[in-house]
């Protein structure tokens, strides 16, 4: 065993001594949830008198999204399971888009939406001609540039089938699935890009659920038929894709849209070849119903490795043996179950440092009966629940949470959480009554939930801020997907919300007495794009805040890929640190704050090789 390996190992197994003694403690902190009826029973109204963080914009920009799931009365598992979508600035004009997905299958006329924003904040709808308008059982999208050219590229996962879209630089978009190796008649559901074996390539990890059968008869707690859940059916293992790089030319038929003026596509597209190395890696040695994803060093070894939230049933944490194969170690790093032993519905994932300590943290979604479920890392690699001491045991009103994100939107230094709800299973009559449904058809009004919003006052203790925030938490809507970006350019981290059967919804960022900020793009000028899977600390004083370059988290999306810090009073930064994907780390000197700051690999201070 090499020198830090054995190093990385101590440090574990004290840790797991700590962690075990105080186990107890932490757990009986927690408290019982109370029955679905008491979900939804307060009122928006009766709630604090602060201003509220969020604004319903999306009428006002121009968006025009109404989701299709497909007809009512199937109760087929991938119409509640929802649809995502994605922010990228696929044409490279400095502004975010948004893609949104449909649901209604593959013969439905309802098809995927490629939005662009103008330079008045507007969307409007270029899914024409653009070679995304496809029609499926849309589930989630990942972005990356898959064969290095500049452009960023399109990955839908889809209730038996993926689709890879490369970006011809032109505003449209080629399928290049089958070329590329990804054909897959799996349920995939959440999708990341990573580079696991470090060698520039993004590679592709797809999180698959069950295998479905449409034919089974489930029932809710009404004895009437309803959705089913994962039980009784088989898990799927996740996929691992290994990108190997361009594997040819593919020649391309001349597209051009009515008044182009941007440059045309070229005459060919350099297809990467992606090879399933799920079985090579060790990932198809355990099955999970699997839900969320997030990829990041867990281990403190500058390698990334692949979290997964399966529902229902223990998580996997995928460690990177940096040798092209992986172990599962989710049980021995405390993520698997909470603290009770207990499994829950795992359903979306955030990643951050809600305590500033330096070592980020996961908050995963679960069941209205159950709680959503912060793991506080500490020691290094080693995680606790840590639920109630953060104060999310007794929120205002309980849901089936989906989408997540762990962000600072009030600039104060400490990250706030959102969480977007809906459920799977009907209400029973008296939890139903207490909700009015929004722009939901009538077959899903029983499933409807409201949001919920948390500020984090300081060392991961929240506060629950939903009664304050009609736009966001008032309206009782079927959630699914939540994208979390800054799409009009002003610092502040605005939010998109995908509804199952429903409109999505943009919010733009009010929060009241917002502190200053910075943003972070972090790019590779050899590969030509984001360096996905980079770590960005910032210097304020005794102060760090670290960072991931990482868009795919929450449920089904893809969020800004750039790194956002909220500074509070400080008008600059001490200094940048940023350890590339590579394991290169570097300095850069201190910035001015309330801007977007462009870091490339090899420009700054070189600090250490792992």
């Amino acid at each position: 065993m090499d020198p830090f390996a054995l190093t990385q190992r101590l440090i574990w197994l004290v840790g797991l001594i700590v962690v075990l003694a105080t186990l107890g403690n932490g757990c009986r902190q927690r408290v019982s949830v109370p029955s679905s009826e008491r979900d939804q029973t307060a009122a928006v109204s009766d709630g604090s008198k602060e201003p509220p963080w969020f604004r319903d914009i999306t009428d006002e920009v121009g968006l025009n999204f109404v989701h299709d799931a497909g007809p009512v009365g199937r109760y087929f598992l991938p119409q509640a399971t929802g649809s995502g979508g994605a922010v990228f600035d696929f044409d490279n004009d400095g502004r975010l888009d948004l893609y949104l997905l449909q649901n209604g299958g593959p013969d439905s006329h309802s098809t995927n939406r490629l939005f662009r924003q103008g330079p008045d904040g507007r969307f409007t709808d270029v899914s024409a001609g653009s070679g995304l308008n496809v029609a499926g059982y849309g589930m989630g999208v990942a972005i990356g540039d898959v064969n290095n050219d500049g452009w960023p590229d399109v990955l839908i996962t889809e209730y038996g089938r993926l689709r890879l879209f490369l970006n011809r630089g032109n505003g449209t978009f080629m399928d290049v699935t089958k070329e590329a190796g990804l054909d897959s008649p799996l349920w995939g559901t959440s999708a990341s890009f990573l580079d696991y074996d470090r060698d520039g390539w993004l590679d592709l990890v797809v999180v698959n659920y069950v295998t479905y059968d449409a034919a089974r008869w489930c029932s809710g707690s009404d004895s009437q038929r309803d959705f089913c859940g994962p039980e009784g059916f088989q898990g799927m293992v996740t996929k691992l894709y290994r990108n190997r790089g361009g594997r040819g030319r593919l020649e391309v038929k001349e597209t051009r849209r009515e008044g182009e003026q941007r440059a045309v596509s070229p005459a060919s597209l350099e297809v990467p070849h992606f090879q399933d190395v799920t079985l090579a890696s060790g990932l198809g040695r355990m099955r999970g119903p699997g839900l969320g994803v997030f990829c990041a060093d867990f281990d403190g070894d500058h390698w990334p490795d692949i979290f997964v939230a399966n529902d229902a049933k223990p998580n996997h944490l995928w460690i990177n043996q940096r040798d092209g194969t992986f172990k599962e170690e989710a049980v021995l790093r405390g993520i698997a179950y909470n603290c009770l032993g207990n499994t829950e519905a795992n359903m979306g994932v955030a990643v951050g440092d809600v305590d500033g300590d330096g070592l980020f943290d996961v908050l995963v979604t679960h069941l209205t009966e159950e709680t959503h479920t912060l793991w506080r890392q500490g020691p290094k690699g080693l995680f606790q629940d840590r639920t109630a001491q953060a104060g999310l045991t007794q929120p205002s009103w309980r849901g089936t949470g989906f989408g997540t994100a762990l962000a600072d939107f009030d600039h104060d230094g400490a990250l706030d959480l959102a969480v977007v709800n809906g459920r799977i299973r009907r209400a029973k009559a008296t939890a139903a009554k207490s909700v009015a449904a929004a722009d939901s058809g009538s077959f899903w009004n029983s499933y409807v939930e409201r949001n919920q919003l948390f500020v984090n006052e300081g060392q991961g203790r929240f506060r629950d801020l939903s009664l304050a925030n009609d736009p966001f938490c008032g309206p009782a809507r079927v959630g699914r997907g939540l994208i979390c970006a800054d799409l009009d350019g002003d610092g502040a981290l605005d939010l998109v919300v995908t509804n199952v059967a429903g409109p999505a919804r943009i919010y733009r960022n009010v929060a009241p007495k917002r502190g200053h900020w910075l943003m972070v793009r972090a790019l590779d000028p050899a590969l030509h794009r984001d360096a996905y899977g980079a770590e960005v600390t910032v210097q304020i004083g005794a102060r760090r805040l670290m960072r991931w370059i990482n868009p795919a988290y929450s449920y089904l999306c893809s969020n800004d890929p750039r790194a956002h810090f909220g500074l509070g009073p400080a008008e600059r930064v001490d200094a940048i640190a940023l350890v590339w994907p590579d394991g290169n780390a570097e300095m850069f000197p201190g910035q001015a704050a309330d801007q977007v700051v462009v870091l490339r690999k090899g420009t700054g201070k070189s600090l250490q090789r792992n």
